[in-house]
């Protein structure tokens, strides 16, 4: 018994285990006969609105961004007055004595000497404290601390940039993805057509041998392309299946909720226009943002290292309270103003504004280089996609033209006017026109995603 003959014995022993089941228990017919319930029909648009609602990837990224805020807003409140308090509790280890001499405050005609004779002073071995407090407003410094509250600010903006660059990464996979999926089920249909016909092929051979006008080697053929057209149908059912499972989990949701993707084909107003496209991609792309805030990050750190040749001025309010100790006042208050400064530095501010200047024209000149790869790549692209767009118009026409072709010829095959030969041959030219037709849609897609990553469309 060969291949195909083992292949439909097992199919006949399933049928019949089923039928036997389904006799011994009529429940497992009622549950046979619910309708299956029909997949989700995804479109490349909707797939990319979940993936951007619920990757983790990009959940993570977004809590980056999240962090940055908060480190921001605490910057912030370095323009507000600080406090600060401090207190030493202690035991003494031995109690503190002075004296006093006689005298030691002047002596006072009517009054004579204060104190009057030498005074002991004691604080014995007890538990002391002492408290101190500080509130500083910040003045002069405020400059230099809206400076680096700016630079914070940039690195929020910096991580925003991070977010839309992992936004469309994640976009350009789900996209991907998609497109995979599209190509496969292409396949499959165009499998499942080489299957109907081997099948029809076969149902014909078969009358035929039995009419003793065909050889039995030529009826093995059609079987063996049938079964090898079968095992590829499998094999793509399995790729689907991954496949699938790969853009579930890109999409945040479980890997086996079941979808279908749909044929999407048609080019959008900006993939006909390239200045409106490049005006877009120097407009929105994370890339240019970053390199133009890189530029500004440059040019407020040479503002930042300039600042300090700016005196630090702020106003504070002191108080300080010892408590357990004797002869020593209570409160000691005072409000004054705090002056720190660098008068003479060798030099040291000027090199350093120096090297901050040569940085803003090295973060200008990347700004530069940025904008012109973003461009020569969109162009690139944008060539890339009107190529494959060409193809695929060239590819559907062959396949069209082969269909019709295998159409013709398997017609006059039945009507004994062909040879089989004849049918076999049109029927591989079918396959590969069909395979250039999928490889053909598969470039397109990807030459669409990567257009669309270009200009930094969500």
């Amino acid at each position: 018994m060969g291949f195909i003959g083992r292949a439909m014995h097992r199919l006949r022993v399933v049928i019949r285990c089923t039928l036997l089941l389904t006799a011994s228990f009529p429940g497992l017919a009622a549950v046979a006969e619910q309708p299956a319930v029909p997949a989700e029909v995804l479109t490349v648009d909707q797939a990319v609105q979940i993936a951007l609602a619920n990757n983790r990837d990009l959940k993570i990224v977004s809590l980056g961004l999240d962090r940055s805020k908060e480190k921001l807003a605490a910057e912030k409140t370095r323009r507000l007055p600080s406090f600060n308090t401090y207190v030493f509790a202690s035991q003494l280890l031995q109690p503190i004595n002075f004296t006093v001499q006689a005298g030691q405050f002047g002596t006072y005609p009517g009054i004579g000497p204060i104190p009057a004779t030498n005074t002991n002073i004691t604080t014995p071995s007890q538990p002391t404290a002492y408290v101190f407090g500080t509130i500083s407003q910040p003045l002069l410094t405020l400059y230099k601390i809206n400076i680096h509250i700016h630079g914070e600010e940039l690195s929020v903006e910096q991580a925003v940039q991070k977010v839309r660059e992992e936004r469309l990464s994640i976009v350009d996979d789900v996209r991907q993805a998609y497109y995979s999926i599209v190509e496969i089920q292409n396949a499959i249909d165009a499998t499942e057509a080489s299957i109907k016909q081997y099948e029809e092929l076969d149902r014909i051979t078969t009358q035929y041998l039995d009419q003793q006008v065909v050889l039995k080697s030529e009826l093995l053929e059609v079987k063996t392309k049938l079964a090898d057209e079968e095992f590829k149908l499998l094999q793509y059912q399995d790729k689907l299946a991954s496949t699938k499972e790969t853009l579930n989990n890109l999409l945040g949701r479980d890997i086996n909720t079941p979808f279908s993707a749909v044929n999407p084909t048609e080019l959008s107003p900006v993939e006909d226009n390239l200045p409106e496209a490049q005006a877009l991609a120097l407009a929105q792309n994370p890339k240019v943002k970053e390199a133009e805030i890189t530029v500004k990050q440059a040019d407020n750190a040479r503002r930042l290292v300039k600042s300090q040749y700016l005196p630090d001025l702020g106003a504070s309010f002191h108080y300080l309270s010892p408590f357990g100790v004797n002869f020593v006042p209570q409160n000691v208050m005072g409000l004054g103003l705090e002056f720190n400064w660098e008068p003479f530095d060798w030099g040291r501010r000027r090199d350093e504004v120096n090297e901050k200047v040569i940085a803003v024209e090295q973060s200008r000149l990347s700004l530069d280089d940025t904008k012109a790869q973003i461009l020569i790549n969109l162009d690139t692209q944008f060539r890339a996609l009107h190529e494959a767009r060409v193809a695929v118009t060239v590819a559907t026409a062959k396949k069209e033209a082969s269909t019709e072709k295998l159409r013709e010829v398997t017609q006059k095959y039945e009507q004994r006017t062909a040879l089989l030969r004849d049918v076999l041959q049109q029927q591989s030219a079918v396959e590969r026109s069909n395979a250039d037709y999928n490889e053909a849609m598969a470039k397109f897609w990807t030459a669409k995603a990567n257009f669309q990553k270009a200009i930094g469309e969500e």
